[in-house]
C-alpha cells in the first residue's frame, strides 16, 4: 500500500493555497476492509467490515448560493454544479465529480435542503484496491452537506442516501455495507450486520 498520508493540516494548507483563507470546516470519511462477507450484504448475508485509517479528506466553507465547487488534489478536473438544476441522474459515469454530484441529488430527492460550498478533496483511500475510496468519497461528500446545511447527522440514512447516489445516479450496483462502515465505524471495532434485518448491525469488539 502506498505511504503517502493525508492529513488535516494537508488539506487545510492546499485550502488556503485555492481560496486563500483558511478552510471553515474539515470532513473526513474513512475507507473499509471487509473481514468476512464479501458480495454477501446485498443478498442478506452476514458481513464484517471495519473503517480503516486511510480516508477521504474535504477542507471546505460554506457559499450564500446553490452551488458547489471543488477541486480534488489526487484526480483530475473539478466538480462544479448548481444544486438547485440537478434534478435528475443524468450521468453513467465514474468519474470522481458524479459522486459528490449523485449525494447531492439524493440527499435533495430526500427533502433536505442544501446549502452550497466549495473546497479541497484530498484521499490516501487507493483507488482500485478494494478499500472502498467511492464509499468514503460519498460519505465526506455527505457529512459536508449535512454541516454546511445545518442538518442533522444520522449515519444510517446517510449511508442509505449514499447507497442511493451510487447506485441511480454514478450507476454502480452495491449494497449498503461500504457506505454504512464509512459512516458509522467505531475506532478498535468491526460492524456485524446481520442477515435478514437490513436495518441491524452493531459494533463487535
Amino acid at each position: 500500500m502506498s505511504e503517502y498520508r493525508v492529513t488535516d493540516s494537508t488539506v487545510a494548507a492546499a485550502f488556503r493555497e485555492r481560496f486563500g483563507s483558511a478552510p471553515t470546516m474539515i470532513s473526513r470519511a474513512p475507507g473499509r476492509v471487509n473481514l468476512i462477507g464479501d458480495h454477501t450484504d446485498y443478498n442478506d448475508g452476514f458481513v464484517l467490515p471495519m473503517a480503516i485509517d486511510r480516508a477521504v479528506w474535504i477542507a471546505w466553507r460554506p457559499r450564500d448560493d446553490e452551488r458547489v465547487v471543488a477541486y480534488s488534489l489526487d484526480r483530475t478536473g473539478s466538480a462544479a454544479f448548481s444544486i438547485a438544476t440537478d434534478d435528475g441522474p443524468i450521468a453513467r459515469t465514474e468519474d470522481w465529480a458524479e459522486y459528490v454530484r449523485g449525494v447531492a441529488w439524493a440527499l435533495r430527492a430526500d427533502g433536505r435542503t442544501l446549502r452550497g460550498w466549495e473546497g479541497v478533496i484530498a484521499s490516501d483511500v487507493p483507488i482500485g484496491a478494494g478499500l472502498s475510496s467511492s464509499a468514503a468519497l460519498e460519505l465526506a461528500t455527505a457529512r459536508t452537506f449535512v454541516a454546511a446545511s445545518n442538518d442533522t447527522w444520522d449515519a444510517r440514512a446517510m449511508a442509505r442516501l449514499a447507497q442511493r447516489a451510487e447506485n441511480e445516479w454514478v450507476g454502480v450496483s452495491c449494497g449498503i455495507m461500504d457506505q454504512l462502515v464509512s459512516a458509522s465505524g467505531v475506532r478498535g471495532h468491526a460492524l456485524h450486520r446481520l442477515p435478514l434485518a437490513r436495518d441491524a448491525c452493531s459494533p463487535s469488539s
